[in-house]
């Protein structure tokens, strides 16, 4: 079975979803993506992720990000499940917003590494575990999440690191530090130099002295 890895491209596969085919590419446009897959239709802690996902579309849309859901399942169980899920999360407006792709064959699901371990070469018992990839308008897998079907996933966290990865993207010089937010300060990397960072952040950088006497801890919220 292939292994995904960060900087890889996803290929440009074909696939039924409850909202018509697609192909991959052509359907992303030049939109990020937010790829992910869930074990099963019916299934509890799967109804409350496409639930709370769905009513943050429109959060997903101001960045640029389009949505697209992924099960074994067959159509017909797919659109029948959008309708208990809007019964349990009534704060979806309107239409169910994005596609969830139908993979009865599993086929999709090997080809973008999602299935478990335990029961990967088994037709009858493989099931795909919580695999999330966010993928640029290149169509390169910048980050991917995998969480077992026990534990439901964080939305403010995917779209904290959608913010992260495309403000890097604008501003190649910084990182953004552990349990970063928009609008806190961002630490510049250890290969930007002192004259470097005086044109790049003229707003100001704070700098932490350290015990070993090396500088390499500075951030910045003069950033845009």
């Amino acid at each position: 079975m292939p292994s995904l890895r960060l900087g890889d491209i996803i290929p440009n596969f074909n696939a039924e979803t409850t909202q018509g085919p697609i192909k991959f590419y052509d359907w992303q446009g030049d939109k990020w993506v937010v790829l992910f897959s869930h074990p099963a239709d019916f299934t509890p802690v799967c109804t409350t992720e496409l639930g709370r996902i769905a009513v943050h579309e429109p959060y997903f849309t101001r960045r640029n990000v389009k949505l697209l859901a992924h099960s074994v399942d067959d159509l017909k169980s797919h659109v029948d499940w959008v309708n208990d899920i809007k019964n349990y999360c009534k704060d979806i407006p309107g239409d169910f917003p994005y596609p969830i792709i139908s993979d009865p064959n599993r086929e999709l699901a090997v080809q973008l590494d999602m299935l478990d371990a335990k029961n990967k070469e088994s037709e009858e018992h493989a099931v795909t575990v919580r695999a999330l990839y966010i993928i640029d308008p290149k169509h390169t897998l910048r980050l991917s999440m995998i969480y077992p079907a026990s534990t439901g996933r964080n939305v403010d966290e995917i779209l904290r690191v959608i913010d992260s990865l495309q403000l890097v993207d604008r501003i190649p010089q910084i990182a953004t530090p552990a349990n970063w937010v928009p609008g806190e300060k961002v630490m510049i990397l250890p290969t930007v130099s002192d004259d470097e960072i005086k044109n790049l952040f003229p707003g100001g950088v704070d700098t932490v002295s350290m015990p070993s006497g090396i500088t390499y801890v500075r951030t910045t919220t003069k950033y845009k």
